[in-house]
């Protein structure tokens, strides 16, 4: 099936990130296995009707409509592949459309909700300072948890008050960073020896995703009734928040990475100041 020059692929041309590369190999191998059963090859007779069947069982066997989707998803990828390297004439799934799913509303915290998490740790000396800097810097950039995770102190550019920060697909960007919070960080560096990674594991790697999402889950269960509590719930209220304040929409993007700074040689003197100034002006934290 050409699954190895697929994953290389994906791996080396599309620079996909380890996670997403095993979530397209594990779903190709589901569809594999789900061949095998029917003693069906994949080849020019492989039609739609076939993988329709496949898309029933799933959903019969409880999987959620978004998760199918991710499915064909995959599927679909490998299909333009095989057709780039001539094993494959016209994709089984040229005329599927994806199945309709419901918008994933995700609320988040209010400003208040914040205040009242960082007053917990304001309230309490005893507290460790690595929860609170990775509860701060997580709604103070809008970074994600495996940017977080991935984040050096070679990336925090003290002077500049920005971080370089890695993200989906190995892409790049800058994000600016509060002053103060900047303080903070370089303190809580000083004092743990970071010369690598910001946040470490006690066996000296870096910090894990389960970690981060026990820390952020521990304390916002104090203040907060609502059902998804995630370091990504913190993303989103990032955004939420600055947009609310009056920050301009596009500069808000550039910060999450959804319209992306590749990397530090390309972003432009009317972009960075702006993008700049919108943040120092507009975030709550900094407003305070």
């Amino acid at each position: 099936m050409y699954l190895n020059d697929f994953k290389n692929f994906i791996e080396s041309e599309k620079k996909y990130s380890k996670h997403t590369v095993n979530a397209y190999v594990n779903d190709l191998d589901e569809f594999n296995n789900f061949l095998k059963l029917n003693s069906v090859q994949l080849n020019e007779k492989l039609n739609y009707s076939f993988i329709r069947q496949w898309i029933v069982e799933l959903s019969e066997n409880g999987l959620s409509t978004r998760s199918i989707n991710r499915k064909i998803s995959s599927l679909k990828s490998y299909f333009n592949f095989l057709i780039a390297i001539d094993k494959l004439k016209v994709s089984p799934l040229k005329l599927h459309s994806n199945l309709k799913v419901e918008p994933k509303i995700i609320i988040p915290f209010n400003e208040r909700e914040m205040e009242k998490v960082f007053e917990i740790f304001n309230n309490n000396s005893d507290k460790l300072d690595r929860d609170f800097l990775i509860i701060e810097i997580l709604y103070s950039t809008g970074i994600r948890r495996d940017e977080l995770i991935n984040l050096k102190f070679d990336d925090i550019y003290f002077e500049q008050g920005l971080i370089k920060v890695l993200g989906k697909r190995n892409k790049e960007r800058l994000v600016p960073v509060l002053p103060n919070l900047l303080l903070k960080i370089k303190k809580y560096s000083l004092n743990n020896s970071i010369k690598t990674y910001l946040f470490k594991s006690k066996n000296g790697k870096k910090i894990s995703p389960s970690t981060i999402y026990r820390i952020v889950k521990k304390y916002f269960r104090q203040i907060s009734s609502k059902n998804k509590i995630s370091p990504h719930v913190l993303r989103h209220s990032f955004a939420t928040h600055m947009i609310n304040n009056g920050a301009d929409i596009n500069s808000v993007k550039e910060i999450l990475g959804h319209s992306s700074l590749a990397s530090t040689q390309i972003y432009t003197k009317i972009k960075v100041p702006k993008m700049l100034n919108d943040y120092m002006l507009n975030h709550p934290r900094e407003k305070r």
